[in-house]
């Protein structure tokens, strides 16, 4: 009789007859290799973003690792009470994704589910503990190993099983199971961080959402709030207080238009300075007769609280040239432009027409509201302002360094 042989599998020791011996391996070299691929599969498990990839190419590695053309990943359904092939080497395609196995506790891999213990066998049919399973029957498996994969956590939370299985003889032995294990823990950590990315980034879509319904809604409501001011610019008599509520109109569009951006631009919280001021420009355009106002802005992406005050000191400046530059009925033209430049931006807003007042001071205490308003945004952003006047119109040369602020306002 051939000589007996014990294999520990957790709770029972079984005693089976040794079939034929395998041919002798180089088991140092084995063992090396078995510690490059678990390197391998820590790499692959940080840099892979698929997850259908990570399981597939995961189940490819441990194959390897035990030299053996079969290996699967099971994961437990709890409405079926099944493990789900989901990733595997060596079964038929149609199996990946649709085959199941019995989560109960008279199959191997069931066993190691619910106790957690890792399962040894070298000899599937001479087994007593389980019910070998008609997937491994019909592709004539005789032995296998199966290992819990737990995500890890102060909680048990088991996600499956890792099972290695061949048709050829041989013997896995306790170093297999400790390197099927610890693929097993690699792999349930990625799955973790997997499953939290998913979870963080179903969050952020939901912020996202809200934070763009936000937006659309206070863009709703500044429009409604304009619209009342242009109601009552258009019912009072007095000529100066309807020009004090139509400049108030254009002030509170220029913010509407912000949000505007806002709601519908392709990243939460920033905007497309180039964009923001051609659609403003063109607003402002709407609002007079004529006068031409062009815009020639760079697709400068900023935060919102950037392009607020930004998009308020153009509205200031193009409302200030409708009214001051041209004679009433005559035509021209505005130039608004937006470079960005090794020190930061350079707004330009251009007339053509009569230019400033003899003795006009920017400084002076007693200016106009919307140079006020334009004094303090440049305060506010940092920026400078150079006003240059020509034998034709006036030139505001404004600077700013959106980068210069954002460090102050981490500092603050």
């Amino acid at each position: 009789m051939a000589p007996f042989s014990q294999y520990d599998v957790g709770v029972t020791v079984l005693q089976v007859e040794e079939p034929p011996v395998a041919p002798e391996r180089d088991h140092l070299s084995y063992r090396l290799r078995q510690q490059q691929i678990l390197a391998q599969l820590g790499r692959l498990a940080l840099q892979e973003s698929d997850f259908d990839q990570l399981l597939q190419r995961s189940t490819a590695l441990c194959a390897e690792g035990l030299e053996t053309p079969f290996c699967k990943i099971l994961e437990f359904l709890p409405s079926r009470n099944v493990l789900l092939l989901q990733a595997g080497v060596g079964w038929d395609a149609k199996e990946i994704g649709h085959a199941t196995l019995s989560a109960n506790i008279e199959s191997p891999a069931g066993f190691a589910f619910h106790t957690g213990e890792s399962v040894l066998s070298n000899h599937l049919m001479a087994e007593t503990r389980f019910r070998t399973p008609k997937l491994l029957s019909d592709y004539g498996i005789k032995r296998a190993v199966n290992v819990q994969i737990d995500l890890g956590g102060p909680q048990p939370k088991p996600f499956g099983i890792l099972e290695v299985d061949s048709a050829l003889p041989g013997q896995f032995d306790e170093a297999d199971v400790a390197f099927l294990a610890g693929c097993a823990g690699v792999l349930g950590a990625a799955i973790e961080r997997y499953r939290g990315d998913i979870k963080l980034r179903v969050a952020n879509e939901r912020l996202q959402m809200m934070t763009r319904e936000m937006s659309h809604r206070i863009k709703n409501s500044l429009g409604v709030v304009s619209s009342l001011l242009r109601m009552g610019a258009n019912s009072v008599p007095d000529d100066s207080a309807k020009a004090v509520l139509v400049d108030s109109e254009h002030r509170v569009m220029t913010i509407a238009h912000v949000h505007n951006h806002l709601w519908q631009g392709d990243k939460i919280g920033e905007i497309d300075l180039g964009a923001f001021l051609g659609d403003l420009c063109a607003g402002l355009s709407e609002s007079v007769g004529q006068i031409e106002i062009r815009c020639q802005a760079e697709p400068v992406v900023t935060n919102t609280d950037y392009a607020i005050p930004l998009g308020l000191i153009v509205n200031e400046l193009v409302t200030n040239a409708i009214k001051y530059a041209y004679e009433p009925d005559q035509g021209g033209a505005i130039d608004v432009s937006l470079f960005a430049v090794d020190t930061g931006l350079e707004l330009q807003v251009v007339d053509y027409g009569k230019g400033l007042p003899e003795g006009f001071d920017i400084a002076a205490r007693r200016k106009s509201f919307g140079m006020r308003v334009v004094s303090s945004l440049l305060v506010q952003l940092n920026g400078t302002l150079t006003i240059g006047e020509s034998e034709i119109g006036t030139r505001f040369l404004m600077r700013f360094d959106p980068h210069a602020r954002a460090d102050q306002a981490d500092a603050d």
